[in-house]
């Protein structure tokens, strides 16, 4: 599982066609915590198994920071129900290491898990008040809630505003997450990975099979 909080922005060195689907390479700082094979990555919010990786530097003198080239194994079920296939190198990808017993919770239980591709419906590049407008596939719509959780391009988020027959929702981006992730470069009618909460999802699960709804 994860958390939503993006941990550092990494690169698309790479996404090459395999029989399998495609191997996914992104460039990205070291993080302090060793790599381990088989871990779980989440890029864009999806969770990826680390299949290879290797360190290296950038510019070769003394002093540059670390850095590691992450390789992923992307099945093609992944490569249709995500953004992933999409992916160009160069692109900027929001990366987050799975939780552990010590990671603090500063966002919100995400397991990875893409629910489908949303739509950026609208840009407020407001400074006063940054709002985007996100339109999920329709049958995700009845789990958003105002301040209920969310998770865009694997970024944790509170629901600002839902407007249901629009299908839609709109989310606040603070100075911090615009700096931070990729979510400040989102622009009108770009594709975006949405995971609906896990808690939402299972209450209406419920209610739907068990509740006599």
């Amino acid at each position: 599982m994860f958390t939503g909080i993006v941990q550092c922005l990494g690169r698309v060195a790479s996404l090459e066609e395999r029989p399998f689907g495609a191997r996914l390479v992104i460039d990205a700082p070291a993080w302090e915590r060793p790599f381990e094979h088989g871990e779980s990555v989440s890029v864009n919010g999806c969770c990826l198994t680390l299949a290879t990786w290797s360190g290296s530097s950038t510019g070769g003198g003394a002093g540059a920071p670390a850095r590691a080239l992450l390789g992923f194994d992307v099945v093609r079920e992944t490569l249709a129900r995500t953004t992933l296939g999409r992916l160009e190198p160069g692109r900027a990808v929001n990366l987050e290491r799975s939780a552990t017993p010590m990671t603090l919770m500063g966002g919100h239980v995400v397991q990875g898990h893409i629910d489908g591709v949303g739509r950026i419906v609208f840009v407020r590049d407001d400074p006063a008040d940054w709002r985007i407008g996100v339109a999920p596939e329709p049958s995700l719509m009845e789990y958003a809630a105002p301040k209920g959780s969310v998770t865009i391009e694997g970024v944790s988020l509170t629901i600002a505003a839902v407007t249901p027959g629009g299908g839609h929702f709109e989310i606040a981006l603070i100075p911090t997450t615009l700096e931070r992730t990729t979510l400040g470069a989102m622009r009108e009618g770009d594709a975006c990975n949405v995971e609906m909460d896990t808690i939402a999802k299972t209450v209406v699960h419920w209610l739907r099979h068990y509740g006599g709804r």
